[in-house]
């Protein structure tokens, strides 16, 4: 499954990157390859929890 995701040059340094089609998916790395990576963990994560409701 794809889902479209939110890549921002955060201020502070490093970019933040969300997924709008699942609120409370958000992620954070120091660089693009790094949040790529971390979002992914997270959508991962929230499917895994789906399947064991």
């Amino acid at each position: 499954m794809n889902f479209k995701v939110v890549l921002q040059e955060a201020e502070e340094g490093g970019y933040i990157v969300s997924c709008p089609a699942l609120p409370g998916c958000h992620s954070q790395g120091d660089d693009v390859e790094e949040a790529k990576k971390n979002i992914v963990g997270c959508l991962e994560s929230l499917a895994n929890v789906r399947t064991k409701r």
